[in-house]
Order: structure tokens, then sequence, then C-alpha cells
């Protein structure tokens, strides 16, 4: 294809999507922050998602119920179980599956507990699994024991 039809086919499809009253999240290469209703929601001053062509930043999330006032699961395999439901949820909302991240970071207030966290996250995680940093941290909002943040990609 020529460079003019290139360009005139972007044209076209970027003012169809206008048209349409679609946004394609990022697609503009800006920032775009995404929400979701279904987990709590952000308990300070950061957004849930944050979109930028096509990655999503994904916030750490922890095992808040879903008003956000209180943790909800008192074993590590509760809890790891309550915040990957959450990311699911998450990636859902924009459309994409465990399978679309690229990359996990862990905190843990207790890296003993980390074999039967990994039990957990590996039933979430069953196939190419994204990269990931496990970390012992002091402490985490609210007390939790787990706290994962991802990043994710559209295809």
């Amino acid at each position: 294809m020529n460079i003019q039809k290139l360009i005139t086919a972007s044209c076209f499809a970027a003012v169809a999507v206008a048209a349409s009253g679609c946004a394609v999240p990022g697609a503009g290469g800006g920032k775009v922050v995404l929400t979701t209703d279904q987990i709590y929601p952000a308990i300070g001053p950061y957004s849930q998602m944050v979109g930028h062509g096509k990655l999503i930043y994904f916030s750490g999330v922890i095992a808040l119920n879903k008003a956000g006032t209180a943790i909800e699961g008192t074993t590590i395999e509760e809890q790891t179980n309550k915040v990957l439901g959450y990311i699911g949820a998450e990636l859902a909302s924009q459309g994409l599956g465990f399978e679309d991240v690229l990359t996990s970071t862990v905190y843990m207030q207790d890296l003993n507990e980390f074999a039967a966290m990994n039990a957990v996250y590996g039933q979430y995680f069953k196939k190419d699994p994204p990269s990931r940093a496990t970390l012992q941290v002091a402490r985490l909002p609210r007390d939790a024991k787990i706290e994962i943040a991802i990043v994710a990609a559209r295809r």
C-alpha cells in the first residue's frame, strides 16, 4: 500500500471512530485514566488503571472488600485469591485476560508464605506467565498480607 493510501485509510478510521463516539483508550498515545466499578474505588490519590498506547498500568490491588473499608480473608491464600479475582475483573473491564499481563510485582508481608501464595498465583497464570518480581515489605495498606500490581498490553 502506498503512503497516500495508508494516510487516507488511517484518517478514515480515525474519523469513523470519532463519529461513532467510540474511544480507543490511549490510541492517540496520551495518558488515559481508566476505572471500573468491579473492584473497590481508589483509596487515595491514584488511578485504578492508566492506559498509554497499547499498555495499561494497573495500580496495586489489595484484598479489600468492594466498599474499600476492610480486608477480606485472613490467610495468604484467601487474600491472594481476592486480589487476583479483582485483577481479573479489571482486566475484563478492558477486554483483556490474564494472558495479556506482561509483568507483575507482588508485595508480601511475609515471604515465608511465598509457596502458598505461589500455588494460588499459578492457578491464574497457567500458560506463559508474565515476568514477576516478589518483594517482602514491612507493611502494606490496611495491613494486607499481599498487594499485586501489573502491566498488561492490548493486542
